[in-house]
């Protein structure tokens, strides 16, 4: 399956402005690209790339006064077969888990255990371990928090999310992560692109998606709250202990958003035209 993947976003700077970004497909799956989307920006800005603590690939880059364009664009091929799926997959002892996975039981910032774990051990307790505790998480998420892009919030808790039962996928994941933390199961917040083929119609607009990777039987699986079922053309950009780690953009002074646009969309078509100011 091939997929043309992408995305524009337009701020208005109020004066020069650093900006760190996180737009790249992730390295694990860097070799899918048929076409690198390589970062481009307009005007024309040096631009600075390192690999961030948790080795997902960041730019740097200090934007001018006034509009600035931030794009990408390429061609990626996948498998084209769905998240994989295994429902034997056992959950580790935490003495029995790589050192590397430990920190992901940790509470973070929009992951509060601290706030969760009674809640969590009254609601799992008695399920079955590993694959199975994993997915009656997910369908507890999935069922308990309406998804309203109206009531996204950039500071919205796990713990406020169960309590307010409405989010975005952000929401959904971090409340996941937190449930699975707290059941001591390691679960890391992933963001990247999510097509929707296969779908039914009618699409929603283009964006970015969030999910989370769960370790279990000594790999890390994909689970979806917000979509809750096994789904095509995800793409990797990055990964981290929640949100915090991972904004797709940082920017370092005033700025307003005036345009964003994400596309991830079957290659033989080609759909631009749908996107207003896609080829400007």
């Amino acid at each position: 399956m091939r997929m043309r993947i992408g995305c524009r976003m337009r701020y208005r700077m109020e004066q020069p402005t650093p900006l760190i970004a996180m737009l790249n497909v992730h390295y694990s799956r860097f070799g899918d690209l048929e076409r690198a989307d390589y970062l481009v920006t307009s005007p024309s800005v040096p631009l600075e790339s390192y690999r961030d603590g948790f080795g997902n690939w960041c730019t740097r880059m200090v934007a001018p006064a006034g509009e600035f364009i931030l794009a990408s664009d390429g061609i990626f091929r996948d498998s084209g077969l769905p998240d994989p799926f295994a429902p034997e997959a056992r959950q580790a002892a935490v003495q029995d888990l790589p050192f590397d996975t430990l920190v992901y039981l940790l509470g973070s910032r929009y992951c509060d255990t601290d706030l969760l774990s009674e809640e969590a051990w009254r609601l799992f307790a008695q399920t079955p371990t590993g694959w199975a505790r994993v997915q009656a998480i997910c369908d507890y998420v999935h069922e308990t928090v309406a998804f309203d892009y109206m009531q996204a919030s950039a500071t919205r808790t796990a713990s406020e999310t169960l309590r307010g039962r409405h989010g975005v996928c952000r929401d959904f994941t971090h409340l996941a992560i937190a449930f699975c933390r707290c059941m001591n199961i390691p679960a890391r917040y992933c963001t990247g692109y999510l097509s929707d083929i296969g779908e039914p119609m009618p699409y929603p607009a283009g964006d970015f998606a969030a999910w989370m990777e769960v370790y279990l039987d000594g790999r890390w699986w994909v689970f979806d709250p917000r979509n809750n079922t096994r789904r095509l053309g995800r793409i990797l950009i990055a990964r981290g202990r929640d949100a915090a780690d991972v904004p797709l953009t940082q920017t370092f002074g005033p700025n307003t958003l005036t345009q964003f646009d994400v596309w991830t969309w079957d290659a033989h078509d080609d759909p631009f035209e749908a996107v207003p100011g896609a080829r400007n």
